[in-house]
């Protein structure tokens, strides 16, 4: 596959995530709506966790492994810390930002759009992630399995959509230039991605990424869930939390059954 045609797939699957993004802009809608919607995104969000930190824990445990197995440990230390740094740095980078927006606007809460963009840094970060497997699939020459992660990201990032404007459904109308912007910010990095994994294979590099993404992702669904519980509607809450995690999982299996 050539480098044009890659960056074009990378592209595609991370700008299906502006389709889930017109939700935000629902008006009407009674609070047990918002409710189901904030915390369905947020069961999406908690799948989306499982899923980079498994990623990202894969090649720890591989090169833990061959530790065991007489190689040098270095290479185990080396990703084990990428990874718990990482994380770490996700987390309280977003969750430091976001308090000093707060701060500024001399409020002790975080807004709706603050989560919402909190959301499309996470999902970001994932997606970088995601465009550098596309890349570095299609720069070995596995062009079959490069085209199944396409297809296989851009219906994940089409849930990611919702995921981010979700949360906005209760709150002031957000202009359609805010959510291009998030969507950018969300999808825009699997391009970035894409481009950067065709010149360089890098496992570490991945394990960065992902690391970065779920330190990102557990504030965001932290925030979502202190959202939900200001519904004061906790079986409402619940069952959309189910759902929202059970759909992605249920796509998910799909992607994996289908071979993507």
């Amino acid at each position: 596959m050539s480098f044009v045609q890659t960056v074009v797939l990378a592209a595609f699957a991370g700008g299906t995530i502006f389709l889930g993004l017109p939700v935000g802009r629902l008006r009407g809608l009674s609070r047990g709506w918002q409710a189901s919607l904030t915390t369905a995104a947020g069961g999406v969000i908690l799948f989306l966790i499982y899923d980079v930190l498994s990623q990202a824990v894969e090649p720890v445990s591989e090169a833990l492994s061959a530790a065991r197995a007489g190689a040098s440990p270095d290479r185990f230390a080396g990703y084990a810390a990428t990874l718990g740094l990482a994380v770490a740095f996700g987390l309280l980078s977003v969750t430091y930002l976001t308090s000093r927006m707060a701060r500024r606007r001399a409020s002790t809460s975080v807004t709706p759009q603050q989560v919402a963009l909190g959301t499309a840094i996470g999902l970001g970060l994932h997606n970088f992630s995601e465009g550098l497997a596309i890349g570095q699939s299609a720069a070995t020459g596995a062009t079959t399995f490069a085209l199944l992660l396409v297809i296989g990201f851009a219906l994940h990032n089409a849930t990611e959509g919702f995921a981010i404007s979700a949360p906005l459904s209760g709150s002031e109308r957000p202009s359609w230039r805010f959510l291009a912007g998030a969507g950018l910010v969300g999808g825009g990095p699997t391009f970035a991605g894409g481009v950067l994994g065709y010149a360089v294979v890098s496992p570490v590099l991945s394990i960065l990424f992902l690391g970065l993404a779920a330190g990102a992702l557990i504030y965001v669904f932290n925030e979502m869930m202190a959202v939900a519980r200001r519904f004061s509607l906790p079986m409402v809450t619940g069952v959309a939390l189910t759902v929202g995690l059970l759909v992605a999982f249920g796509t998910d299996f799909i992607l994996s059954a289908a071979g993507a």
